[in-house]
């Protein structure tokens, strides 16, 4: 009797770290992916180009319409957002820099 308590128990224990995993935002509907790209075609979005180079720019152009006509649209650029790739300038780190990071300043 002991073992199928021990068995339960550790049955449930183990179930409960699975139910932490479970996704709680259900995916978008077909009906909804189809309504969002209609929006998108209806602020100069075409995604019928193909081979586009400038889709990025195009597509994100789009959503920025959207998301000025109704702030509350699935998607967008919002305001403030930093590009990606630059550079960073900077200076090597000396001697004293790497004892300071190393040795805690000694």
């Amino acid at each position: 009797m002991k073992s199928v308590v021990i068995a339960v128990a550790a049955a449930s224990a183990l179930s409960i770290p699975l139910a932490t995993f479970s996704q709680t935002d259900p995916a978008p509907t077909r009906a909804q992916v189809r309504a969002e790209l209609q929006q998108l075609e209806q602020a100069g979005y075409d995604p019928a180009k193909g081979e586009d180079p400038s889709y990025p720019s195009d597509i994100q152009a789009a959503e920025a319409r959207i998301s000025s006509q109704s702030p509350t649209a699935y998607g967008g650029v919002s305001p403030g957002s930093s590009a990606s790739g630059s550079h960073a300038v900077g200076r090597p780190a000396s001697t004293e820099d790497m004892k300071q990071l190393y040795f805690g300043g000694q």
